[in-house]
């Protein structure tokens, strides 16, 4: 695909996930960039995104990269679980030799999926040896990491908004069931729903977890309060 045709695609561009810290050697710059991609062609597409447009004012000297993506096999519907899944990945180097592997190594030792890692190296003039394969591993490194914590993140953010819901709807049976035996009694103001975007910003997985915990606490609270609500209707 020409850089005119990928510009005016319709498709919403890739989007890097995480970019690593730069390293700096020698004249050389390692950086790790890390995308979603759930195939082999979006793994492509993120990478011809990032030399293309994101780099295209001043390309790399290699854009080596690995992917890992759990893909439904042919012929399977996805409803038998996981059977119904297979693993494929591949490597490219782009130039740097080994380099990519040093990068597949890092995504199956994180358990990386659905994901591409590019590492990108700008060329100073000087060789360095053996010394590259650790900054190539350090930044791949790094966009695994943060890739994961914001996965989890994003996976507590969910929890939280389905248990907010299941909390809200408890919350008003117990007031409908509170109704019913007072009269004259005036509902509280409805409470806006919680934002996590600043959650999010920060990154704070410890805080979302205790998030989570305080909700389900709160959610056996209020179920409590409803069968005793309930236990006195049925006396009166």
């Amino acid at each position: 695909m020409s850089l005119h045709a990928f510009l005016q695609s319709s498709k919403p561009q890739p989007q890097a996930i995480c970019t690593s810290q730069e390293i700096r050697d020698r004249g050389s710059i390692f950086v790790a960039n890390i995308f979603r991609a759930t195939s082999e062609d979006e793994a492509r597409k993120a990478v011809a995104h990032l030399r293309n447009v994101v780099h295209g004012q001043r390309r790399a000297t290699h854009e080596m990269f690995a992917w890992r993506c759990m893909v439904l096999k042919s012929g399977a519907s996805g409803l038998n679980g996981p059977d119904d899944f297979e693993l494929r990945y591949g490597n490219e180097d782009d130039g740097e030799k080994y380099g990519s592997g040093k990068i597949a190594r890092v995504m199956q030792a994180e358990g990386i999926l659905d994901a591409v890692v590019v590492v990108s190296r700008w060329y100073g003039g000087e060789m360095l040896g053996p010394a590259r394969f650790a900054h190539i591993e350090t930044c791949a490194r790094e966009v695994c990491h943060a890739f994961k914590v914001k996965d989890e993140l994003e996976e507590c953010v969910t929890t939280l908004l389905s248990l907010d819901d299941i909390l809200d709807a408890l919350r008003s049976e117990l007031a409908e069931l509170n109704e019913a035996q007072l009269t004259g009694t005036e509902k509280g103001p409805a409470k806006k729903k919680p934002d996590y975007k600043d959650l999010m910003d920060a990154q704070d997985i410890a805080r979302a977890k205790r998030l989570v915990t305080a909700r389900e606490k709160a959610i056996k609270s209020v179920k409590s309060s409803i069968q005793k609500a309930k236990d006195r209707l049925t006396a009166d």
